[in-house]
C-alpha cells in the first residue's frame, strides 16, 4: 500500500471512529436538554401548585344540630376542646372555637335553644352528624373586594355587618359578603374583621393544626378557574361529588371531614 492509501485510509478510519462517537454525544445532549425542560416543567407546576392551606383561609364551619354533640365529637378525635364563642342574635345559632394558630380556627356552629327555630338561619338543627358546611376567607378591605368583583362580573350581595357576643361581655364585629353563587358551599363568603376586634383564634384553645384544606369537584377544571378569578389559592381536585375536604390534627390523633 502507498504512503497516500495509508494517509487515505487512517483518514476514513478516523471518520468512521468519529461518526460512531458524535451520535451518542448528540444523543447526550438531546437527554440533557429533555432532563432540563422536564425538571423545569416540574418547577412551574410546583409554582403554581396551591399551598395545603390557603392564605386567604380564615376559619372552618362544622355544622351540627346540637353544640354539645359536636364539641364532643372534635373532642374525641383530636383531643383538645373547643371553648364557647357566642352567639348570633336574630341568626338563631351559636358556636364552640378551636384555634389553628394565627389567624384561623375551627368554628362548631349549631343551633342556639334560646333563639327561635325562625332563627335559625341555616336551618342547623336539620343535620344529624357534623359536616363542613362552609369556610370564610380574610380580607382587609372589604370595598376592595367589592370593587374587585364588580369589575369582574362576579354576581354578590352588598358587604354586611356582623357581630358575635363573647362569654366575657366583649363584643366581635366584622363585615361579610357573601357570592351569589358560592357553588353549594365550595366556594367562601368573605370577612373582614373591625380593626378594634380581637381576631378569635388569638384566645381559643390551641394545639390543633389544619394539614389540609381542598375542594373537590367533578368539574374540577372549571372549579379551578373560578377559585383563581377570586384570586384564592386553593388546591382542586376531582371527585363524584362537590365537597370541601379538611385534615385537622391535634394531641389525640387526626380528623379527615367528611369522615
Amino acid at each position: 500500500m502507498r504512503d497516500g492509501e495509508i494517509i487515505l485510509a487512517t483518514r476514513r478510519v478516523r471518520q468512521g471512529l468519529l461518526g460512531y462517537v458524535a451520535p451518542s454525544a448528540r444523543m447526550a445532549q438531546r437527554i440533557s436538554r429533555r432532563t432540563m425542560l422536564l425538571a423545569a416543567g416540574a418547577v412551574a407546576l410546583r409554582a403554581r401548585a396551591a399551598p395545603a392551606v390557603p392564605g386567604s383561609f380564615d376559619h372552618l364551619q362544622l355544622g351540627c344540630g346540637d353544640l354539645d354533640q359536636g364539641v364532643d365529637f372534635v373532642e374525641r378525635r383530636l383531643g383538645v376542646r373547643a371553648a364557647m364563642g357566642g352567639v348570633h342574635p336574630g341568626r338563631g345559632s351559636r358556636n364552640a372555637l378551636l384555634s389553628f394558630g394565627d389567624r384561623q380556627y375551627l368554628e362548631i356552629i349549631a343551633p342556639d335553644p334560646a333563639q327561635p327555630r325562625s332563627n335559625d338561619v341555616r336551618q342547623l338543627y336539620k343535620i344529624e352528624a357534623p359536616r363542613l358546611i362552609g369556610w370564610a376567607a380574610h380580607v382587609d378591605d372589604m370595598d376592595a373586594l367589592a370593587r374587585q368583583l364588580t369589575a369582574a362580573k362576579v354576581a354578590f350581595d352588598p358587604p354586611r355587618p356582623g357581630s358575635r357576643k363573647r362569654p366575657s361581655g366583649q363584643v366581635l364585629r366584622w363585615k361579610l359578603l357573601f357570592l351569589r353563587d358560592d357553588q353549594g358551599g365550595l366556594l367562601p363568603f368573605f370577612i373582614e374583621w373591625d380593626k378594634e376586634s380581637p381576631h378569635p383564634a388569638s384566645d381559643a384553645p390551641g394545639g390543633c393544626r389544619l394539614d389540609r384544606f381542598e375542594l373537590k369537584s367533578p368539574q374540577p377544571d372549571q372549579l379551578r378557574a373560578t377559585v383563581s378569578s377570586l384570586k384564592l389559592d386553593v388546591a382542586v381536585s376531582s371527585a363524584p361529588q362537590p365537597a370541601i375536604h379538611a385534615t385537622l390534627s391535634g394531641p389525640k390523633g387526626k380528623l379527615s371531614l367528611p369522615v
